[in-house]
């Protein structure tokens, strides 16, 4: 099957990073998404905008919120900070004895009425990727990092490594040749540690237990360059070690720069929010497109004016790998997707509690998550135009 324009001979190294949940600034993601959960779950119209700075022994949490539900946003970010494991200042924060400031507060009554009607919640440019490298559509790089922290954590919590600490950085480095991951160059990984374990044996333990059952899956991993703790000793972590902040992380969050991003950050934001929902939105539309068979690799952006419902522009780049060319593939994905904040909402459910979960390892590759769930009736619409 020919696609629209031949790709070019592109060979290149690309390098992606992730972080575990008990990097400062994800505590601050996860402690945001579980207040806007807690409002959500007594009322599924809440809209909440809730950001949070962790550092040493303190906490605080501000915002706008205007809801009728009555949590406790205070007792939710001590059991947030319990969960990852910072139950002791000696490794970066204890939950029980940290001083927690509360300063939410009512949302401005001008932006609440602009999206009573359905409006969006702000203006803004927000992008969606999807790439057949990976079986979750996502891109090589940034899908190892989040599982290589996703397994040191699983490690931590169930005893297997009881040395290992919550805080934790990755970086995988994958060569492409002909745009087509072919192996892993590299992996920097630093976690933080008890200092009753040695640095070699940390280098070792990593390598046997955290990478190597990862990487296998892709690539056979004995050409790859191992940097585990590269700057030595890492037994300071956490809040005490660097402060977090909500929204730091998007690239993180995102596709690891494998796409451009708007800017906006997701967490402690509600669906109103067009940053979070319609980033959510354009990853479904470019992730039907990519399952379609209709490219391998696609790019889709959005924008909107605050108020006003409808986008203000859908941009599609195919990168050359697409069936359709750009320009007759626009309209069709413009008439199939509704992307008013709305019907975006609704599709994609994002009324219901779910945010929690996506505040650490990414937001996008998740096979749980309504806008991840490929919808057939949709694929066999776009399937139609393979053969035109």
């Amino acid at each position: 099957m020919k696609t629209n324009k031949q790709a070019s001979s592109n060979n290149y190294l690309f390098t992606s990073e992730s972080v575990s949940e008990g990097h400062p600034d994800k505590i601050a993601d996860q402690i945001s998404d579980a207040i806007l959960d807690a409002y959500l779950a007594q009322d599924p119209n809440a809209k909440v905008a809730a950001e949070c700075l962790i550092t040493t022994k303190k906490l605080i949490i501000a915002g706008e919120v205007t809801s009728h539900a009555n949590i406790d946003a205070v007792e939710i970010a001590r059991e947030v900070i319990r969960s990852i494991g910072y139950i002791d200042e000696a490794i970066g924060f204890n939950c029980d004895t940290a001083d927690i400031e509360n300063l939410l507060h009512t949302q401005s009554p001008e932006i609440n009425s602009s999206v009573i009607d359905g409006g969006a919640g702000d203006q803004g440019i927000m992008f969606g990727y999807a790439t057949d490298e990976t079986k979750e559509l996502m891109p090589m790089p940034i899908q190892i990092a989040h599982k290589l922290m996703e397994r040191q954590a699983l490690l931590r919590k169930n005893g297997s490594l009881p040395w290992l600490l919550p805080d934790a950085k990755s970086q995988v480095c994958v060569r492409y040749e002909n745009d087509i991951p072919v192996g892993i160059e590299n992996i920097v990984l630093s976690t933080q540690h008890l200092p009753s374990i040695s640095q070699q044996e940390i280098r070792e333990q990593v390598i046997q237990h955290i990478i190597t059952p990862i990487v296998s899956e892709y690539f056979p991993s004995d050409t790859i360059e191992y940097m585990i703790n590269p700057s030595g000793s890492f037994t300071l972590g956490g809040p005490h070690g660097d402060t977090g902040l909500t929204g730091r992380k998007i690239i993180v969050d995102t596709y690891g720069g494998s796409c451009p991003h708007g800017g906006g950050a997701f967490s402690g934001k509600d669906s109103s929010k067009v940053d979070r929902s319609a980033a959510y939105a354009a990853r479904y539309v470019a992730k039907h497109v990519v399952a379609a068979g209709l490219a391998k690799r696609c790019t889709v952006q959005l924008s909107y004016a605050i108020g006003r419902s409808k986008p203000t522009s859908l941009y599609v780049n195919t990168h050359q790998t697409g069936i359709l060319n750009d320009e007759t593939l626009t309209p069709i994905l413009n008439e199939l997707f509704d992307l008013t904040p709305h019907a975006i909402r609704d599709t994609l459910e994002l009324r219901k509690p779910i945010f929690l979960q996506t505040a650490a390892y990414g937001h996008f590759g998740k096979k749980q998550f309504p806008w991840e769930i490929i919808n057939p009736e949709i694929i066999n619409q776009l399937q139609q135009y393979l053969n035109k």
